[in-house]
C-alpha cells in the first residue's frame, strides 16, 4: 500500500489562503505570490493527498467535501505554527512591550491600518505607537524601531530589505474629466489644471527627470501634505500624480495613459541592527514585510 506524503506546511497555506480567500486572484494579494505559483502548489497539494479539494466556478474556487474535511485541521496546523514562531522569538512576556514604527503619511493612513490590525490580531501583547510622517526619522536615536521608507536607507548600522516598488499614475477625477476632456498626450496637459507641490520639488525633479521642462507655476493648486494633495485629486481640481495603489481603490478617480513612463517609488523596510532581531521587532517587522508585498510589484 502507498503511503501518503505527510502534508507539506507551505501547500497548507497556500490552501488555506484560497480557502478562506474563495480565488486565486484573493489568495495571491493576501500572501504575496502569483496565482500561477498557487495554482501550481494547489495541483500539488490534490496530488500529495490524493483528492480534489476546490471545484471551479464563476466567481473563483469552492471547496469540495475532501477541501471542507481538511479545513478545520489546516487552520489548527496554522495555530500550532504559530505558537512554534512565538515560542523560537522567545516567550511571551519577551514580546510584551511597545514598537514605534515610522511610515509617510499615505502609508500610515491608507495601507497600514488592515496591517496592524492583523498584527494586533497575532501578538496582542506587542503595543504599536505609528509615526505618520514624511520626515526622516532617525533610527539610530531610537526616534523610530522600524521604518517604512520610500528611498534606500543610507545610514550606518541599519539593516534593511526593499520589499518591491509602488507604480506611480497620472490620474484626475472622473468629474473633472469629464467636464474638460481626457488628456491623450503630454502636450494635452497644457489645457488642463495640473496639481503640484508646494516647497517639495519631488514633482518637478520626476518631470525633469522625464524631459519636461515643468515650472512651478505650471500647478494651479499646490499642496505638501500627501493626503490634501489625494483629496483634491478626487474632488476634480486637477490632473495630478498618484500611487496606482490609491487610484485602483477610487473608483471616482480615473488613470490616464500619456504614453510616458512614469517612475516607481522604491518600498524599504529598516531598523536598527542592534534590535533588528529582539522578539517583538523582528515580529512586527515580519507582520509590515507580509502586509505590504500584495502592494509592491
Amino acid at each position: 500500500m502507498t503511503k501518503t506524503p505527510d502534508p507539506d506546511w507551505s501547500l497548507m497555506q497556500s490552501f488555506l489562503a484560497v480557502a478562506e480567500g474563495g480565488s486565486l486572484s484573493a489568495a495571491a494579494r493576501k500572501t504575496g505570490q502569483s496565482q500561477p505559483t498557487l495554482g501550481r502548489q494547489i495541483r500539488q497539494l490534490e496530488q500529495d493527498l490524493d483528492s480534489n479539494l476546490f471545484t471551479r466556478h464563476a466567481r473563483g474556487l469552492e471547496l469540495t467535501d475532501e477541501g471542507h474535511a481538511i479545513l478545520s485541521a489546516a487552520q489548527q496546523m496554522r495555530e500550532a505554527m504559530k505558537q512554534i514562531e512565538l515560542t523560537v522569538a522567545g516567550r511571551e512576556s519577551d514580546l510584551s512591550g511597545t514598537v514605534r514604527v515610522t511610515a509617510s503619511e499615505i502609508v500610515s493612513q491608507h495601507l497600514l491600518p488592515p496591517i496592524l490590525a492583523q498584527l494586533r490580531r497575532d501578538y496582542p501583547m506587542i503595543g504599536i505607537d505609528l509615526i505618520a510622517t514624511d520626515d526622516t526619522e532617525n533610527l539610530l536615536f531610537r526616534e523610530a524601531d522600524v521604518a517604512v521608507r520610500m528611498f534606500r536607507p543610507e545610514q550606518l548600522d541599519i539593516v534593511t530589505r526593499q520589499l518591491g516598488n509602488i507604480q506611480i499614475g497620472v490620474c484626475a477625477a472622473r468629474s473633472y474629466l469629464d467636464l474638460h476632456g481626457r488628456p491623450k498626450t503630454l502636450e494635452d496637459l497644457s489645457e488642463h489644471s495640473l496639481l503640484g507641490y508646494d516647497k517639495s520639488e519631488l514633482i518637478l525633479r520626476g518631470m525633469h527627470e522625464l524631459g519636461i521642462p515643468a515650472s512651478r507655476d505650471w500647478f494651479t493648486i499646490r499642496c505638501d501634505d500627501q493626503n490634501a494633495y489625494w483629496q483634491l485629486l478626487r474632488a476634480g481640481c486637477g490632473i495630478g500624480f498618484s500611487q496606482k495603489v490609491l487610484i485602483d481603490r477610487a473608483p471616482e478617480v480615473e488613470l490616464l495613459d500619456l504614453g510616458i513612463p512614469i517612475p516607481s517609488l522604491p518600498v524599504w523596510l529598516a531598523a536598527p541592527q542592534a534590535t533588528r532581531r529582539t522578539p517583538r521587532v523582528s515580529a512586527v517587522w515580519k507582520v509590515l514585510e507580509t502586509g505590504l508585498l500584495p502592494f509592491v510589484s
